[in-house]
């Protein structure tokens, strides 16, 4: 005879699994977990009475998402299930998760993924593949993060980070803590910040922290703005910086830089510097090809060149630098130049340099002073040695005069003159045609008592390599002239015909250059020197 207690049996059948049979109730309740199939159910008083045990081909459903594993615990009030093995979610035909682990709040509508060893979790929405080993899915919201380091790969690109986000409706990902972004397609890409947003649809990354984008073409250095890294281009703010492998670099308020063609746009207080030629292009627009080595400034422009000790300073409303089929490089201002260093100052119209033979031509009314000596003329060109001016052509007539004292100039024009400089100062001058002067030779008490004119076809100056003044004047063939002693000269007599003092014109400093006075607007519109007359008082 059985004198087995009758409770004891019905605990029993309690821990046999059963085949479940699946109610016909509507299987798309808001909210509602059910278990569509498994091969085995049960449940066991000892663990718990909360959750149902399932096990072999388990899958679980709410709404359109379908919850696959090996086995589970269903907690069927709440909604609630932990699964194991082969764990997978899909929604749609265009969301999918794989895990070796599953833990889901059903009230809370939260799921937490495991993976192991090989086995990452893996999110797969349509081109985009998200992995890590813990991942947060907030199933209400369609958004899943990490915290743990994981990484976000699309057609274009992989991201790595620290934490990331992303949400399956509007493809827009956020990354943060050592987030690095590289192109799938290219070895010589790379971004790296501490907060990125990207949009896997777009392929567009957001700059909102202080980020670093090394290219083949440079580098960009940048907290504020976007990459489009399908067409390589971005759009930057807040005083960004562009550093080209060639040495050059591009900073403004707000820039566009082609990485693929290497150039770049920028707006508001543009600075591009170029270390080879050891300069500095500046403007309120301004724009930059490195591989045709060239470059534009507007507005407010201005070069700087600082390879020598002083830094010259030249304004123009227009700069710009390019280079010539045979890879002369040239620097064209136009119009209105106007330029101040230390020891040198001047003006024209339009100036160009080419570095093929280190010369510098100043067109329309040049005017350049050094110390009390102005030198004009029609064109002027200058010749530098290692930044530093050798000597001084003025091919269609030249005028040089030295301020003495109150109204009185030394004064030599001519045809053609050539300057030659020794260490910054004039060392001899050679003037061809049509020779002209006036001096007033200093007396032993350094005082001036007469005033001397003359004229020839030929003269040459030599000039003292300490203070700059006149220590021989040579004239030929013939030199006729006049003597006249102060007292009896006529003011008539204190200047050549064209002559001019253009004191007021001189730029005073480095952002003088930028005021242009009306009396230089004015002399801009008249002919070139040497068909004007002299006006008379």
């Amino acid at each position: 005879m059985d004198n087995t207690p009758n409770h004891s049996v019905s605990e029993r059948a309690k821990r046999i699994p059963i085949k479940p049979v699946i109610p016909l109730a509507d299987r798309n309740q808001q909210g509602r977990v059910f278990l569509e199939r498994a091969d085995r159910l049960w449940m066991d008083e000892k663990v718990s009475t909360e959750f149902q045990m399932v096990t072999g081909n388990v899958m679980f459903r709410k709404g359109g998402m379908y919850m696959y594993c090996d086995s589970a615990n269903f907690y069927e009030g709440s909604g609630s299930l932990e699964a194991f093995g082969n764990v997978r979610m899909e929604q749609g035909d265009t969301l999918f998760v794989y895990a070796d682990e599953l833990d889901y709040d059903g009230a809370a509508e939260f799921a937490t993924f495991y993976g192991e060893g090989a086995s990452p979790v893996r999110l797969i929405n349509r081109d985009v593949t998200l992995e890590t080993y813990i991942f947060y899915y907030d199933v209400a919201n369609n958004l899943g993060y990490y915290d743990n380091n994981g990484t976000i790969t699309d057609v274009e690109n992989r991201l790595s980070s620290g934490y990331g986000e992303y949400s399956p409706d509007t493809k827009e990902a956020e990354f943060r803590n050592n987030v690095v972004l590289q192109d799938l397609n290219k070895k010589d890409f790379r971004m790296s910040t501490d907060l990125l947003r990207y949009n896997t649809d777009t392929h567009i990354a957001n700059i909102v922290s202080p980020t670093v984008i090394e290219t083949d073409s440079g580098t960009v250095y940048s907290s504020n703005g976007w990459y489009d890294t399908e067409s390589e281009v971005s759009e930057l703010y807040y005083r960004s910086l562009v550093v080209s492998n060639g040495g050059s670099t591009l900073t403004g308020d707000t820039i566009f830089y082609d990485h693929v063609a290497a150039f770049g746009e920028a707006w508001g207080k543009m600075v591009l510097t170029d270390s080879v030629r050891q300069s500095m292009l500046e403007g309120d627009y301004g724009c930059y090809y490195q591989e045709q080595d060239s470059s534009f400034a507007t507005g407010h422009a201005r070069i700087l060149e600082y390879s020598r000790g002083d830094t010259l300073y030249m304004h123009g409303d227009t700069i710009r630098t390019f280079l010539l089929e045979d890879t002369t490089h040239i620097v064209a201002v136009y119009p209105r130049v106007r330029f101040w260093r230390v020891d040198i100052q001047g003006l024209c119209d339009s100036l160009s340099f080419l570095e093929r033979d280190s010369t510098l031509y100043m067109h329309r009314h040049p005017i350049v002073w050094n110390e009390a000596r102005q030198v004009f003329g029609n064109i002027i060109m200058v010749h530098f040695n290692d930044s530093t001016a050798d000597w001084a052509k003025l091919p269609d007539f030249g005028f040089v005069a030295e301020h003495l004292d109150e109204e009185f100039c030394n004064q030599i024009s001519g045809k053609e003159m050539i300057a030659r400089f020794a260490d910054g100062m004039m060392s001899e001058l050679d003037v061809n045609g049509n020779v002209e002067v006036i001096s007033l030779p200093e007396e032993k008490d350094s005082t001036f008592n007469k005033i001397v004119s003359a004229e020839s076809s030929f003269l040459k100056a030599n000039f003292n390599k300490e203070d700059g003044t006149v220590q021989k004047i040579k004239m030929w063939p013939e030199s006729p002239g006049t003597v006249t002693p102060l007292y009896l000269a006529k003011k008539s007599i204190f200047h050549l015909p064209n002559f001019q003092w253009y004191e007021a014109l001189r730029p005073k400093d480095k952002d003088d250059i930028f005021n242009i006075p009306p009396e230089m607007e004015a002399l801009l519109k008249e002919p070139d020197p040497s068909a004007r007359k002299r006006k008379v008082n």
